[in-house]
């Protein structure tokens, strides 16, 4: 007797591609692409300036604070900047998981996921 495996989707009964088509699951797929996309530029163009320009120019030499040049200052900014960008995902990731708690809702036709 052959015993046929279930796949985990078919175990518990979701369309994975009606779930890709809903509305709601593209909403978060383009929420998640407004925040990321221009985070991730914004994140290696910040983090790229300070060894380009300390490199190719002597812009970042001058003395900022007494002996502290601006590439210090710089240097130390990416520490801020890596920190506040963490704290916003995970902000912005609450409101990601409000539309994946939706999408889970509309699968389940509206009972408890």
């Amino acid at each position: 007797m052959a015993v046929k495996k279930q796949s985990l989707a078919e175990q518990a009964g979701i369309d994975y591609e009606a779930v890709a088509q809903s509305a709601s699951f593209r909403e978060l797929i383009q929420a998640k692409k407004r925040f990321i996309i221009p985070a991730t530029i914004f994140f290696f163009v910040f983090y790229f300036a300070l060894p380009v320009l300390t490199s190719y120019s002597k812009a970042l030499n001058a003395p900022a604070v007494g002996p502290v040049t601006w590439a210090w200052l710089f240097a130390f900014a990416q520490f801020i900047m890596t920190w506040a960008l963490c704290i916003l995902y995970s902000k912005r990731a609450a409101r990601f998981d409000e539309i994946v708690e939706q999408v889970k809702q509309e699968e389940t036709g509206g009972g408890n996921a």
